[in-house]
């Protein structure tokens, strides 16, 4: 019996499922944009009752960023390009941000909470489900497309956009880690909140956000330029990040009044 109807069929449908997780992704960021400017998920600064179970944090990020991992990893090897030495250039940026914000940062941030001699801070199901949810769907949009669906060519103008996405990414990275190292450093000393003072920090409130939305600029858009799938995502991250750091932003205004930096702006210098 001849199987190739069927391996067409399935071919084509996964190209539908691809074409509509895009569409997905690109016209959620606005939505989500505007509901996240009115409701601030309620974990970290923004932690509150009414939001159903919790999970200690460190378990709570692992688990909702692991798909990036696992699953890339799963879908990888069955794309048709997946020999090719540029898709597993390409895939390694996203690999090495998500092996550091999977398996790096929750180990960070438990002895934090284990220095200080208190349980590690909670974080609501519901939003580490949501979170979960995303990863599975932009793991699956930007492993299919540089694994399967993309047609990659070499040559020198791909090496000038994968040079100048690399320098975006890795300064994007660089400022979003250092971030994280001050801020947990703050929260080990405790005595409870204090100011972040020095570097980016003297020109936004969120450093860590502003890094994050450079290394989707320098991955999704520079380096995969004629991605939808990586347009989607770096539009979804600005969707997601942009709204919680006017939310940090704001917080830091009340919490310390006169005496925090008036011309810090939330996560674009001079002008966000």
């Amino acid at each position: 019996m001849d199987s190739s109807p069927w391996i067409r069929q399935l071919l084509d449908s996964d190209q539908r499922l691809f074409r509509h997780c895009i569409n997905l992704l690109l016209l959620s960021s606005l939505p989500i944009y505007i509901s996240c400017r009115f409701i601030t998920a309620p974990f970290g600064k923004h932690v509150r009752p009414g939001w159903g179970p919790t999970l200690p944090a460190p378990l709570a990020w692992f688990l909702m960023e692991s798909p990036t991992l696992w699953l890339t990893l799963l879908l990888f090897p069955l794309g048709k390009n997946h020999f090719d030495p540029i898709a597993r250039i390409l895939i390694s940026p996203y690999l090495i941000h998500y092996a550091n914000r999977t398996l790096l940062y929750p180990i960070r941030i438990h002895p934090a909470s284990a220095r200080l001699r208190r349980p590690a801070a909670r974080f609501p199901a519901s939003v580490a489900a949501m979170a979960f949810a995303f990863n599975v769907l932009n793991a699956y949009l930007q492993t299919r497309w540089i694994s399967h669906y993309a047609d990659h060519a070499g040559g020198a103008l791909f090496w000038c956009r994968f040079g100048a996405g690399s320098a975006v990414f890795i300064a994007g990275m660089a400022a979003n880690c250092w971030a994280d190292r001050v801020l947990l450093r703050l929260k080990s000393e405790g005595g409870g909140y204090k100011i972040p003072r020095g570097g980016l920090f003297e020109c936004v409130s969120c450093p860590n956000y502003l890094g994050e939305i450079l290394e989707w600029f320098g991955w999704g858009v520079v380096m995969n330029w004629y991605s939808a799938a990586g347009l989607a995502f770096f539009l979804s991250t600005i969707a997601n990040l942009a709204p919680r750091a006017y939310s940090h932003h704001k917080w830091y205004l009340e919490k310390f009044g006169e005496d925090y930096p008036r011309k810090r702006k939330a996560v674009i210098p001079f002008l966000y």
